[in-house]
């Protein structure tokens, strides 16, 4: 098993607790099954949330999809003028047999334009 990092992103449609629980699940939820994890794989995950998004924690939508014995940690994303608004980014760390080429980073939605090259 090799330790390997996962990127994803979901731009969500407004700043409400429901709509971001809502919205990270399905990140997690795909990040996992796109990349044959499970929780247990999981070693950690950081989430950076853009200075827009203040109705609750990413790392909080984690949990309630039952994901409660990872470390999980959230920040600021940078202020930067004409980035992307609303945006949840991860970075997921995890144990797994696929190479660095066969991880898929999964960006959700109007996510994907923050990185073609590798959005799936």
């Amino acid at each position: 098993m090799a330790v390997r990092a996962v990127r994803g992103a979901v731009q969500l449609e407004r700043d409400e607790s429901a709509h971001m629980h809502e919205q990270v699940g399905e990140l997690l939820t795909a990040v996992l099954g796109r990349n044959g994890l499970t929780s247990e794989d999981l070693i950690s995950i950081w989430f950076t949330a853009t200075p827009d998004l203040h109705s609750d924690f990413p790392a909080a939508a984690a949990r309630g999809i039952g994901i409660v014995d990872v470390p999980l940690i959230c920040a600021r994303e940078l202020d930067v003028e004409g980035a992307m608004p609303r945006v949840v980014r991860l970075l997921a760390h995890v144990e797994t047999g696929l190479a660095k080429a066969q991880i898929s980073h999964v960006y959700l939605g109007a996510a994907a334009a923050l990185r073609k090259d590798i959005a799936q």
